[in-house]
């Protein structure tokens, strides 16, 4: 089958464009083989093949992508690797759900922890925690509150911390309250996919620039891509959104774009009167209406807004001017007092949702198995989805795999365009009915 439709990246991503220039893998420019083939080089893809290498260090592992590591949307996030679900219930199921995926959420930070100290890579990796804010009472009350119980139901260390407590600790007295969790990780993205890539095992070879442009199913696998080929008996698929182009998932996920940006490092004298000498990272009560910020350690401001239902996948760059002209505003209202910092980059993503929040994770056919749609926490469901896909192909007996597939999966979704008229609608009621969190 064909692959009709391919990633178009840009060179606008803020997080690599405030590193050294790096120098791109060769991409595949032969016909060639391999024992396992994982197409896909963000969390996912790499993880399974770091996990492979340990599983199998005697076989061949190729790894394809489309683009450049770190400039596809696992370099493109707010940097943050989160421990703690989203939305927790107070039921014993609801509770014990959660406790499972904090296993899984845990043992992916762990895994990625140990192999940025042992490997070396420098990409900002530190334990800051979280602060999950509410501009109103309201959002306090019907978020926060909540989310408080159940952290306590399930004997989580947080810290409520009321208005004047988040402006000490973020410098804006926007919000009304947060709740701080210590167990979530800060990075830049872009240097952390890039150095999981290039301290891949010896016996994983990635191509980079390689977008894989027609693939056959019979007798193993074979793709072709512009300028090569490569057959191999075994696939791992993690491409996320893009699974339903390789024949997979294809009536069951939801694509939406995230637009970022990040101001310009602070001098000396704004960083004395912003007052704030730590880095912190921030998610809002409701993402829809909300907004998730990040003081970086190289003093920038992240400013993450503004969802949208994106099919396509794309974004013009007059979208992202006028996006950046929206920040922009954002950073200005929750920090007067640093008037004259300006928005360096602005650039988007793309988030793969499930209409049920499932993953699509495991066997999908026979040698095939798929570590895709991470429902907008890439870093940690990316990195164990990859890890348990390898695991499950090895044959290799891991008790996570069965709380990975306890998430369930992605339920259909109606075809387009009834799908796009529902999404939007619901977007809008989300922002409508949340306007009070913005």
């Amino acid at each position: 089958m064909r692959i009709t439709r391919l990633p178009r990246l840009d060179n606008t991503n803020g997080w690599s464009r405030i590193l050294e220039p790096r120098k791109a893998n060769p991409s595949l420019a032969k016909d060639a083989a391999a024992d396992w083939l994982i197409i896909g080089a963000g969390y996912a893809g790499l993880a399974a093949a770091r996990r492979l290498a340990e599983n199998r260090p005697d076989d061949r592992i190729v790894v394809v992508d489309a683009g450049e590591v770190g400039e596809n949307t696992s370099g493109r996030n707010s940097g943050f690797a989160i421990d703690l679900p989203h939305n927790t219930g107070s039921s014993l199921e609801e509770l014990g759900a959660s406790q499972r995926y904090m296993g899984l959420a845990r043992t992916a930070i762990d895994y990625m922890e140990k192999t940025v100290i042992e490997a070396g890579i420098d990409c900002d990796w530190s334990r800051d925690g979280k602060y999950h804010t509410a501009v109103s009472s309201r959002g306090a009350s019907e978020v926060l509150e909540p989310l408080a119980r159940e952290l306590e139901a399930l004997g989580e260390p947080f810290e409520w911390i009321d208005k004047r407590g988040v402006a000490e600790k973020i410098g804006s007295s926007h919000f009304t309250a947060a709740v701080y969790t210590p167990g979530c990780v800060l990075m830049n993205p872009a240097a952390l996919t890039r150095g999981l890539a290039d301290t891949l095992p010896e016996n994983v070879i990635l191509y980079e620039n390689s977008p894989v442009t027609e693939i056959n199913y019979q007798n193993g696998v074979h793709i072709h891509t512009p300028t090569g080929s490569l057959r191999a008996p075994k696939l791992i698929l993690a491409v996320n959104g893009f699974a339903e182009r390789f024949g997979f998932l294809e009536q069951n996920l939801v694509h939406v774009g995230a637009h970022a940006s990040l101001t310009r490092p602070l001098s000396k004298q704004e960083r004395e009167e912003y007052g704030v000498t730590d880095p912190w990272g921030l998610t809002p009560a409701n993402a829809f209406a909300g907004i998730t910020m990040r003081y970086t350690n190289d003093w920038r401001i992240l400013i993450r807004q503004n969802l949208n239902y994106a099919p396509s996948q794309f974004t013009s760059i007059s979208k992202q001017q006028s996006l950046k002209r929206e920040h922009q505003a954002l950073f200005d209202d929750r920090f007067p007092m640093l008037k004259g910092v300006e928005i360096e980059h602005t650039w988007s993503g793309y988030l793969c949702f499930s209409k049920n929040g499932a993953p699509g994770f495991g066997q999908a056919a026979p040698n095939i198995w798929t570590a895709v749609c991470q429902n907008g926490v890439g870093v940690t469901k990316g990195t164990i989805a990859g890890l348990l896909a390898a695991d499950m192909a090895c044959g290799r007996d891991n008790p996570l795999i069965e709380d990975m597939e306890s998430l369930g999966e992605p339920a259909r979704i109606p075809p387009r365009p009834f799908v796009d008229v529902g999404v939007q609608a619901r977007m809008m009621w989300e922002l409508w009915t949340n306007r009070h969190e913005a």
